[in-house]
Parts: structure tokens; sequence; C-alpha cells
């Protein structure tokens, strides 16, 4: 299991004490700043992320670092560039993403020869995880789960102080855990996945169904809760399923927090009271973890693509797509 941290060894490759660029990249929405390597956001801004391929968000990554290094009228040492899908940091290419239409796209070295910087490549939900460890809602815990949910489910994993980035593919797909066993059809092609089940976009389309008319997503769900028995029920199913995800999550991993972010959060104790409940209610040989909201919101992914990036050894330089500084 590898995992991604900070070194106790001197190390060329890691950032000074000077000035990071750092994006996240979303399906819907791009945030980026220039920052210092804790963290500390000096500008920042955000903009659509252009539909179509996935060409035009590198084009508006590339923009949208340019103008912000124009703005600071200053020089950067990198850019931690966060990105969803499966993610390979250590090639810098993203090997898929169902939003965005990359398929083992080289996006590192695309910015880098662009932004004449070094790009550190990272997984959005593991910085956003690294964010909430470090900064927010999973300070003190180093045994840790921290769990998006939005239009999908992803998850980082913290351990012993550590993000695990996994030995193939991405770790802390959590979405795909199949929780109902013939349940509802999932954009992997399997039945019952946990992001099938218990996503907003799983929230509201089930509802929709019910009810017989489209709703404007699982924020409409949730107002709707106090007098809608179709609401309640809809909604109760999506915490079952998301209290047997995470209770096998936490089984395997020994989780001692778990903290909930992405759209759904914004729920707030519509969704930690049940949820909670249903983790009770179900417990059997497991240790309940803490459960909290995230703290940081949307900006966890961009916090945490500039913490990695600060430290990281991963580097794809300009005018290479070879990978430099060692594994860390």
């Amino acid at each position: 299991m590898s995992t991604l941290g900070r070194s106790s060894e001197p190390d060329d490759a890691a950032a000074g004490s000077g000035v990071l660029l750092a994006v996240d990249v979303g399906g819907t929405g791009i945030k980026a700043m220039l920052a210092r390597p804790d963290g500390t956001a000096l500008v920042e801004t955000s903009r659509p992320t252009p539909p179509g391929d996935g060409d035009g968000a590198v084009r508006e990554v590339v923009a949208v670092g340019r103008e912000l290094l124009d703005r600071f009228a200053g020089p950067a040492e990198r850019v931690g560039l966060a990105v969803p899908g499966i993610v390979d940091g250590e090639t810098g290419v993203a090997v898929y993403s169902a939003n965005l239409g990359w398929r083992r796209s080289p996006v590192a070295a695309t910015v880098a020869d662009a932004l004449g910087l070094p790009v550190v490549l990272v997984h959005d939900v593991t910085a956003a995880g690294v964010a909430e460890h470090r900064l927010g809602a999973g300070r003190g815990a180093d045994d840790l789960l921290v769990v998006a949910i939005g239009t999908g489910i992803a998850a980082a994993v913290i351990a012993g102080g550590r993000p695990v980035v996994g030995g193939v593919g991405q770790a802390g797909e959590l979405g795909h855990l199949v929780v109902r066993t013939g349940g509802r059809p999932c954009g992997c092609g399997r039945r019952g996945c946990l992001e099938a089940e218990a996503s907003a976009r799983a929230i509201a389309s089930a509802y929709a169904e019910r009810i017989g008319s489209p709703v404007a997503g699982a924020a409409e769900v949730a107002a709707r809760l106090a007098d809608d028995e179709d609401a309640r029920a809809v909604w109760q199913a999506a915490v079952d399923a998301l209290a047997d995800g995470l209770l096998d999550a936490v089984a395997l991993l020994g989780t001692s927090r778990v903290v909930l972010g992405g759209g759904l959060s914004n729920a707030g104790d519509l969704l930690l009271r049940p949820l909670a409940e249903a983790m009770r209610e179900r417990a059997s040989v497991h240790v309940l973890p803490e459960l909290v909201a995230a703290e940081l919101g949307s900006r966890g992914g961009v916090v945490g693509a500039a913490l990695l990036a600060a430290e990281s050894r991963q580097l794809h330089r300009p005018g290479s797509t070879a990978l430099t500084g060692g594994s860390p």
C-alpha cells in the first residue's frame, strides 16, 4: 500500500518558501490560487469548466494560471494540479475522466510546457483529503476517511497520517463498492454501487422517478423532508446505503474519523444525524468512527493541491514527459 507524505530527508525537488500555483479542475468549475507552501492563498479565482472535450479544460487551466501569475506580477515555483477520475501522478497522466473526456491524457506535461513551470499532478479527492487532515475537520486524526458526495462518490484514505494513493489505480474508490446487489445501474457498468444508490445525483434521480417529475437536485429533496413522504423514503434509502458502504470501509481500514464533504454534505444534520443512527444500528464488530462535516468546503481540493505541490517529488518539468526527482 503506497502513501504520499512529508519526507524526513532533505530533498532538492521540494519547493522552497516561494509561491505555488494551485488549480483544482472539476466537471463544472475550476478553482485556482497562488499560495504559500502552507496553503495560505495570496490571490485566487474561479471560472466554469468549458464544456466539450478535455482539451478545453487544459487550455482553461493554462489561461487561469497565466491570469493569476500576471495579476501577482511575480514568479511561481511550481504548479499543483488536482484533477478528477483515475490519475497517474507518477507519469503525469489523467488516465480516465468521464466528466472531462480524458483518456490517458498527458495533462501534466501539457501544462508544464505551456506555463514553463514544473507540475505535480494529484487526484482531486486526495488533495481535499490532505487539506482536511492538516487544516480542516481531520485535524488530530491520523487514520481518516474523507468522503466527497456529489455527482459521484469518492474518498481519500489517510493512514498513519499520510494519504494512501494505492499501487494500481486510485485508492479510495468508495463509490464503486457494491452495496445493493442487483440495484440501480452505475456508470461503471455494474449495479448497486454506492455511487448509484447514495450520490446526490442518485438521490435526485430516485426522487424524480418516484414522483414522476424532474427536480433541481438533491438539495430540493432535502428541502422537502419535513412534509414529503416520498422525499423521506428516498433520502433514508440513500442514507442506509451510505451507512453500509462506510461501515465496510471502516471495517477494512480501521478508520477513526469520517469527514463528509461534497455537495450533499451541505445538508448538515439532515444527513449527519440519520447517517450516524443508521451506522449505529448496523454496527456489529465495528468500532464506530467519529462522523463530522468537512470544514474547507469546495476549497479543499485547491488548498490540498498547494500543500501536495509544495512537498512532492513527482515533478513533471517543461520540455519532458519524464518524471524527475524520484518517488515519494
